[in-house]
């Protein structure tokens, strides 16, 4: 079971940073300035534990016109299969209501489509290239 929380610390904020330097920097070779940009200072941090309390999950969120922005959402490989994806997901989604939107947006993998489209979200542009991996955006609305 992940528990999930919003990174406060600059200690938790690193621990997240780890995480996505692992999977999208080592494991999908993203360079590390693409991956960490300007918007990573004014985003909200999400880190995810799992049951033995070791940080296992991390994503970033924004707030871009009407859509809260999922962004940098990851799960170490280890731990892959647990549903964690979608736990990391829903309390970004419970977090975008609390701040009064409605509509959440993301870029995704297009190995990821799917993995969206369970969880409510559609595609809404063609493929494009980011950091070499194509991708489409996809929302859905609360």
């Amino acid at each position: 079971m992940l528990t999930v929380s919003i990174a406060k610390t600059k200690e938790q904020i690193d621990e997240a940073y780890r995480i996505r330097e692992t999977v999208f920097v080592k494991e999908q070779n993203v360079p590390i300035e693409e991956e960490m940009d300007e918007h990573d200072d004014f985003s909200i941090h999400f880190l995810g534990h799992n049951d033995i309390g070791q940080p296992v999950a991390a994503s970033r969120l924004r707030f871009v016109a009407e859509f809260g922005k999922l962004e940098r959402i990851c799960v170490l490989e280890e731990e892959r299969g647990k549903y964690h994806g979608q736990k990391i997901i829903k309390t970004m989604e419970d977090y975008i209501r609390d701040e009064g939107y409605y509509k959440a947006k993301l870029n995704a993998q297009t190995y990821a489509i799917k993995f969206y489209e369970q969880l409510g979200y559609s595609v809404i542009s063609e493929e494009f290239m980011d950091a070499g991996i194509p991708h489409v955006t996809m929302v859905k609305s609360f």
